[in-house]
């Protein structure tokens, strides 16, 4: 049976005359897998604050049941001077005490020999007890699964801990808080500092953990994977959903029609009321109308929902992107004399969408950094298209300029005027006196709309985005989802936002044993392919052992909506016109190619060229049977027949 680990009731916290939340309610139970959304500013961070008695409310109560321990991953952490395997040994303070204490008693034992006392024994049998019951025993292996799977080498654990960045020490304390296993765990955007393995695993290890989580994240596709609850701080009121991010969504726009009907409905209902007082209560009906005031009077009005404002925007027509918009042909690249990589090729064509993934540390940035030329390839040859008109979005704001206001950074360095510039911040959710604010003043997410605005104004029609999610709260990502989606131009993307990968990508490159891979479709195609090689290899294995039941049962996942079918459908058919146009421009060049007498001169070429034509046309072929399909799925789910290829 579950037991309850901690009880809000009606929690308020003022700044001054704001309200950030009020009436705030809502329990955690062993096993529950708990999201905390909201945006940018509604009182997430605030509120888990005060839970953690950080930070005091102004009225309600915060009840923690006895014996029972919580552990909070902040965003950066804090820590002292020892190595990381002495900092995660931390979690286990009690046992290392024990564990000492057991040596000695053990000394003292094979020193007195049969003489020893029954009070030394006895200790020892207590110490040992303790111990265990401690799982003592376990604490190595955990260590090493833990630490392994975010990430860090056996040779780092001996490393100081002073020694690693800010991202590396934040995966530290999470490290160190997953070994220790509290009974509710609090995370505040564990995924922002791993990359895609180690959130995987990440996500794998809390489906599994036997106390609960509670986590702040924008990251969607965590979100999903981990948690079965919803708790929604938005408008200075908590609002709690049975399920997790997709579901929530869902529930969510089914409780604001549900609101909005009822709403309206009353509003209609006073409306008539209201009129009817107006024509009777003079006449012959005004002990009626009166009546109707009185309980007019003493109805309880709805309020109507508030549907919060969102950034909406779409990047404008741009110069028509050229076929080869940007190639690498056998690059390294690097710092100084130490590549990180070595020997890459790729090619970005116009209008094509391209995720750049792999682990941290495999080059992504760097490869960013040489196609705008802030780097130099150690070998090799990076090649823009005289066309391209690039459009930098970086992780670490380098593009701004601190010292300036919001305003000026849109004026001077944009080139427009003052009017527009305040019109487009507007749009941008910077509204009043937030134009005059220093950009260095500005909040991570308020820099990141900045800069988006920025590329907007360049007119580019190539991006080269590195993490242009990562500050942003869930709307503002699902209003970039939608942009980049819509854009006309080329896009290269370095991103861990998989729902984003997911929307707009049309193949993924792949850093993968430190060579670069190219996969057709999206992150989730990328994941299907790699896991339809591996099944082959896993079958030919002896069976696993059965997983270990969860703590709690989680939903099944729904069947997917029609309306995602019909994009899925509708992207795919898009991807596939493409694929077939590009096959048949390459077959025509071969064409040309074999019509050449002098390529028969060579028989090996000539037999070589005829291969790779009978090699095209199969791939047509292939090509135009996927496109008959989606088109027949595609006209049964809407009733329309796509254009013919």
């Amino acid at each position: 049976m579950s037991e309850i680990l901690l009880r809000v009731t009606d929690l308020a916290k003022y700044f001054g005359e704001r309200t950030l939340f009020s009436g705030v309610g809502f329990e955690i139970w062993r096993g529950d897998k708990v999201a905390l959304v909201g945006p940018n500013g509604a009182g997430k961070t605030t509120l888990v604050r005060c839970l953690l008695n950080d930070e005091t409310a102004d009225s309600g109560q915060i009840t923690w049941y006895s014996g029972r321990s919580v552990g909070y991953v902040a965003q950066t952490g804090e820590f002292g001077e020892r190595t990381v395997l002495e900092e995660l040994k931390q979690a286990y303070r009690d046992v290392l005490v024990w564990e000492a204490r057991m040596r000695e008693l053990e000394q003292a034992i094979a020193v007195a020999g049969g003489a020893a006392s029954a009070e030394l024994l006895t200790e020892y049998a207590d110490v040992i007890s303790r111990f265990e019951h401690a799982d003592g025993y376990a604490m190595d292996s955990r260590i090493r699964q833990v630490s392994l799977g975010l990430g860090f080498s056996e040779q780092e654990l001996s490393r100081p801990v002073a020694e690693f960045s800010g991202g590396q020490k934040t995966r530290i304390a999470l490290a160190r808080e997953l070994v220790r296993q509290p009974d509710l765990l609090i995370l505040d955007e564990p995924t922002n500092h791993l990359d895609l393995e180690r959130t995987e695993w990440l996500e794998g290890y809390l489906r599994e953990y036997p106390g609960a989580v509670l986590v702040i994240s924008h990251d969607r596709y965590f979100l999903d994977a981990v948690t079965c609850r919803t708790l929604e701080l938005e408008n200075g009121h908590l609002q709690e959903y049975a399920a997790g991010y997709s579901g929530y969504v869902v529930q969510k726009a089914e409780r604001l029609e549900a609101a909005l009907a009822a709403y309206e409905q009353q509003q209609e209902k006073i409306a008539e009321t209201e009129e009817y007082i107006r024509r009777y209560k003079a006449g012959i009906k005004s002990k009626q109308a009166r009546g109707r005031q009185s309980q007019l009077n003493r109805l309880e009005r709805l309020e109507r929902p508030e549907i919060r404002e969102t950034m909406q925007f779409f990047f404008p027509d741009c110069a028509e992107a050229p076929e080869r918009m940007a190639e690498f042909i056998g690059v390294a690249g690097g710092y100084g004399d130490s590549p990180v990589f070595e020997n890459i090729s790729f090619l970005v064509r116009g209008g094509e969408k391209v995720a750049l993934l792999g682990p941290n540390g495999a080059g992504k940035t760097t490869v960013l950094r040489l196609l705008i030329s802030e780097l130099q390839p150690l070998r090799g040859r990076v090649k823009l298209s005289p066309r391209a008109n690039l459009g930098y979005y970086a992780q670490e704001f380098e593009e701004l300029n601190d010292e300036v206001r919001v305003l000026d950074e849109l004026v001077y360095q944009c080139g427009i005027t003052e009017e527009r510039a305040r019109k487009l911040l507007g749009r941008f959710q910077f509204r009043g006196d937030d134009v005059f604010k220093m950009v260095g003043d500005l909040s991570g997410g308020e820099k990141a709309r900045l800069a988006i605005l920025k590329i907007i104004l360049s007119g580019a029609n190539f991006l080269v985005m590195d993490e242009p999610t990562n500050h942003l709260d869930i709307a503002a990502r699902e209003a970039v989802e939608e942009a980049m989606d819509a854009f006309p131009g080329s896009i290269l993307l370095v991103s861990h936002d998989r729902y984003l990968i997911d929307r707009i990508a049309d193949r993924v490159l792949v850093f993968e044993a430190g060579e670069l891979h190219s996969y057709p479709g999206n992150y989730s195609e990328y994941k299907a392919a790699r896991a339809a090689v591996a099944e082959p290899a896993a079958s030919a294995e002896p069976a696993a052992a059965p997983a270990k039941p969860k703590s709690v049962e989680r939903p099944e996942k729904k069947n997917t909506s029609p309306l995602k079918r019909r994009q899925d459908c509708q992207r795919q058919l898009t991807r596939t016109e493409k694929e077939i146009g590009e096959l048949e421009s390459a077959l025509a060049e071969l064409e040309c190619r074999i019509n050449d007498p002098a390529s028969h001169e060579d028989p090996a070429q000539s037999r070589q060229l005829g291969e790779e034509h009978e090699r095209l046309r199969t791939a047509i072929d292939t090509a135009y049977q996927v496109w008959e399909d989606l088109s027949s799925e595609l006209e049964m789910l809407t009733g329309t027949a796509p254009r013919s290829v």
